[in-house]
């Protein structure tokens, strides 16, 4: 039996997750492909992390050297390609500590912590609640569920861990109101994701800067999604020139391979000291080789460049798309090369009929389509991915001019 031909009544695998009927083998720079050879043009890059695309011979080159010298050591001993990436993360950004991990949600983790731990250390242990806003996605352990505040993930998992306050989207009296005593940190995702792609305006995030400055707080970003060239810069922060104290990434810093990390001004990290945090498998020999190769693509000079002209022509083929199907698609959403389409009917139908275009998307929220393809993409991905757009959205759009069934 083919691994396709798995049921769900049949796996027994946790069902936690609506799999779509396909089971991908392999990859070939965008495009993914399964056991019998149908090719699918991947505009999800498995939710933003294949950055470089499946494959990408310089990765495939430092994972398989890595390979056949260390797996794998434990932080007990120094690891020289960890103190490379780690320096080459803080020359390229705002940051002066990092901290390896193996996932988005333990970036989180560790930067919740590490707002708390600031507040401590300096005698204030009762700083320690974090305010967050409303469509927020920050992971899926207790501490990240409370923080993303959706109550579709918090349900069924007894009282929601404590210590965040969510306030709306973008509502100033509110988020002012939020703040007491007892904050240490706001935390905020300069693009939401999992929120439907909604971009956080730059008065926003300047005023956000302000308010931690006048109140001795935290600035925590989330760039899980955003970071590591995907919105055009290296990090999303540096369109609206505001740097935060601390930052979790992951996704594309992996390329494919899972590994995160937590990046911090030296004075946000200063609690941070011996034993008060750690990881078995975070920060080890083969996610670091490969975060490395990772960076040799993305810094090159030009690259990002040519991402953000890429993004631009993608966008504009989107705007003509939109034109070409109102009565499905209200909206272009996004930065680079993080778009989404807001449909005026639910997301589910329209990310159905892209699969059977052979178009790999992903939905954001009810009624939202990221496209998130590999950085690499070029003009013929493009044009390629928005013809099968353009069929899907007239599938869609066939079936909501069709008359309901008496």
């Amino acid at each position: 039996m083919s691994t396709a031909s798995v049921s769900a009544a049949s796996s027994v695998l946790l069902p936690t997750y609506a799999r779509a009927p396909i089971a991908l083998e392999r990859g070939e720079g965008a495009w993914a492909i399964t056991a019998d050879g149908t090719r699918y043009l991947d505009f999800g890059a498995g939710i933003a992390v294949n950055s470089l695309g499946h494959a990408h011979p310089h990765l495939v080159e430092a994972l398989t050297a890595q390979a056949q010298r260390i797996w794998h050591t434990s932080n007990l001993y120094t690891m020289p390609e960890g103190e490379k990436l780690a320096r080459r993360l803080c020359e390229a950004t705002f940051a002066e500590r990092v901290f390896f991990t193996n996932s988005g949600a333990e970036a989180n983790e560790c930067a919740i912590k590490m707002a708390r731990k600031y507040h401590a250390a300096k005698g204030h242990p009762e700083r320690y609640r974090i305010v967050t806003f409303e469509g927020a996605f920050h992971g899926r352990t207790l501490a990240t569920i409370a923080a993303g505040g959706q109550q579709k993930y918090i349900d069924g998992f007894g009282p929601k861990v404590d210590g965040f306050d969510q306030v709306p989207f973008d509502d100033e009296t509110a988020l002012k109101a939020a703040i007491g005593p007892e904050t240490a940190a706001l935390m905020i995702e300069p693009i939401q994701g999992e929120g439907g792609l909604r971009s956080v305006p730059v008065r926003v995030l300047k005023q956000l800067r302000e308010l931690c400055d006048e109140h001795g707080l935290m600035l925590i970003f989330d760039e899980i999604q955003t970071g590591v060239g995907r919105t055009g810069k290296f990090f999303a922060y540096e369109h609206y020139g505001v740097a935060p104290d601390i930052m979790s990434i992951a996704k594309g810093i992996g390329g494919g391979f899972p590994m995160g990390a937590c990046l911090a001004t030296e004075a946000a990290a200063s609690g941070m000291t011996l034993g008060t945090h750690g990881t078995t498998f975070g920060g080890n020999p083969l996610a670091m080789a490969v975060g490395n190769a990772v960076l040799d693509i993305i810094l090159a000079p030009g690259f990002l460049d040519q991402v953000q002209k890429t993004a631009l022509r993608l966008r504009q083929s989107l705007a003509q798309l939109k034109d070409h199907h109102p009565d499905v698609i209200e909206e272009i959403r996004g930065e680079g090369l993080m778009l989404g389409l807001k449909l005026k009917t639910l997301n589910t139908d329209f990310v159905a009929q892209a699969r059977a275009a052979g178009l790999l998307v992903v939905a954001a929220g009810d009624d939202v389509v990221r496209l998130l393809p590999p950085l690499i993409i070029g003009e013929s991905e493009v044009a390629e991915a928005v013809a099968r757009l353009d069929k899907a959205a007239g599938a869609v759009g066939a079936e909501l001019a069709r008359p309901a069934a008496e």
